[in-house]
């Protein structure tokens, strides 16, 4: 009798320990980078370039240059990967969130069912993994670890004059609205919040960082949303550039060579500063 209430006492312990690991995903601390497929990598370089921002380093194989790395702040950078096939197509390939404890939250997203590939080091001295959006899009996660090519290049590369010092969101748009918020919210343990008529997913509680979905208009391109602290101040910036661009109320919006927006908002959370990190 004894011995079959201990069996179910250790069932009920690890039934628990289960619904725990459910309940609680580690937190992501924001994005960590875009990734975009570009027709022209000269072309691209110098749309950043134009913006205020620079390069912290590239990869290359082969001598050929097979990945540039332009910086944003400490803990983000835009990608940018050469069409090498007529076939790749153009624009945005995937998002990269960083997390402090890498193989905590993978575990976590194997333990939801998201079949979340094994951390490995990356090219670059970092460690990552990815899993599939409901789209079949790579979602990566990363952790800087000290040594790699993005940690010693910290304070490094971060231009006085560059436009903005956050990419704060991503708006996405989706062919199922359900399904999407499932995936971020259940999935990834994003928060839900509505702001207006778009339903944007939080980071994390601590985060002001996010995703937007919109299942309204399934052609509408991706946008890319960073932070200024005067859109009329970036839309001047960019005129003088020679820059085309779009207004909004207090967002201007630029497209880059190929096509991908970029809306540069008014930042009324904090005070600005163009040296600062973001996180």
């Amino acid at each position: 009798m004894r011995g079959r209430w201990i069996a179910k006492l250790v069932v009920v312990v690890l039934l628990f320990k289960s619904l725990a690991c459910l309940a609680q995903t580690p937190q992501l601390d924001g994005i960590a980078h875009i990734a975009l497929r570009v027709s022209d990598l000269d072309n691209s370089r110098n749309f950043f370039r134009r913006l205020g921002f620079e390069e912290s380093f590239s990869l290359a194989s082969g001598g050929t240059t097979k990945e540039v790395f332009v910086k944003i702040n400490d803990h983000q950078f835009i990608e940018l990967y050469p069409r090498v096939d007529a076939h790749q197509a153009l624009g945005w390939m995937h998002v990269c969130y960083e997390s402090d404890s890498l193989n905590d939250l993978n575990l976590s997203y194997a333990t939801r069912g998201l079949k979340p590939s094994p951390v490995v080091e990356a090219g670059a001295g970092n460690l990552i993994f990815s899993l599939k959006d409901p789209e079949e899009r790579v979602v990566e996660f990363t952790q800087y670890m000290p040594g790699s090519l993005h940690f010693v290049d910290r304070g490094k590369h971060l231009g006085m004059n560059r436009i903005s010092n956050e990419l704060i969101g991503i708006r996405i748009s989706t062919p199922d609205l359900a399904r999407s918020v499932r995936f971020y919210k259940s999935g990834l343990g994003f928060d839900e919040q509505h702001v207006k008529s778009e339903l944007r997913m939080s980071i994390s509680s601590d985060s002001n960082q996010w995703v937007e979905l919109d299942d309204a208009n399934p052609t509408r391109q991706t946008e890319f949303w960073m932070l200024v602290p005067n859109a009329d101040e970036a839309a001047h910036q960019a005129q003088e550039q020679g820059f085309a661009l779009r207004r909004k109320k207090r967002v201007a919006f630029i497209d880059d060579p190929d096509g991908n927006i970029f809306a540069f908002a008014e930042d009324h959370r904090k005070s600005y500063d163009a040296s600062a990190p973001a996180h």
